[in-house]
């Protein structure tokens, strides 16, 4: 039986938490028309849905242009979750200064339905990175995000993403078919590749260590990615790869965080 099947299953809080997650980081407000479009309900059913969860203070809604922003209740919420999070206070000065010797833009990513959404990122300073933002999504493909993330997730988490019924099965079967090599790879050298060009149109040369904590019931991903004209993908290999690794295993004890890999079944 299916989450959306079941009887306990809460319909409107779902949709209404998909108006929330329609939000970037980038968005100077959406209007109610912008939100159907990228939560796919319909624009009535949104139009309720925005005006419940302003009523509540999760969204305000600006006077001048009508459009939505998140609101104070919505903040409130997500610096608890945030704050919960105690890991991200010593990734934080690894992951800045892993950015700055590699000249590498670094991201954390945890998966939300069919996408992995960026929520920390961390640049270097002398460095022009490549553009990604907190809160943007990368899509269901063989990136290396992805890849780590399939490489350290359980059989009981591989189902369950399975049993959510995501609009690309086929992309996650090419994910699990990917498996055992990205499993060989983490094996072999800690972290998984991804050159420019692979999947449906990285622009840049990526690798990636999947890190598990206590605080999340799946594994989160911290990545590298560069220009290839800034990291080849033989640098990116040899040198950044390794130096993430390093950074994600000194979290793990720093934090007394289990190994992010599981290891491969039989």
């Amino acid at each position: 039986m299916t989450e959306q099947n079941d009887p306990r299953f809460a319909t409107t809080l779902a949709r209404g938490l998909s108006v929330l997650r329609a939000f970037r980081v980038t968005d100077e407000g959406l209007s109610n028309a912008e939100i159907a479009q990228r939560t796919g309900l319909p624009k009535s059913t949104v139009s309720r849905l925005t005006f419940t969860l302003g009523e509540l203070g999760y969204l305000v809604q600006s006077p001048r242009d009508d459009r939505f922003r998140p609101g104070p209740t919505l903040v409130a919420v997500g610096h608890v979750a945030a704050t919960s999070l105690s890991f991200l206070v010593p990734a934080h000065d690894l992951m800045q200064r892993l950015a700055e010797e590699s000249g590498t833009l670094v991201v954390l990513a945890v998966r939300d339905g069919d996408k992995m959404v960026l929520i920390r990122t961390w640049r270097p300073t002398r460095v022009a990175s490549i553009w990604l933002e907190v809160g943007q999504r990368i899509p269901l493909q063989p990136f290396s995000s992805w890849r780590a993330f399939i490489a350290a997730a359980t059989p009981a988490e591989i189902e369950r993403i399975a049993a959510e019924h995501l609009p690309d099965p086929e992309s996650l079967d090419a994910l699990l078919v990917g498996r055992p090599q990205a499993l060989a790879d983490m094996a072999l050298q800690g972290f998984v590749s991804t050159p420019a060009g692979s999947g449906m149109s990285a622009a840049y040369n990526a690798v990636s260590v999947p890190f598990r904590s206590s605080n999340l019931a799946e594994p989160v991903v911290f990545t590298c990615g560069a220009l290839p004209a800034e990291a080849p993908i033989k640098r990116m290999e040899t040198d950044v790869g390794p130096r993430l690794a390093a950074a994600v295993r000194t979290l793990e004890r720093l934090t007394g965080q289990a190994p992010g890999l599981v290891r491969m079944e039989a």
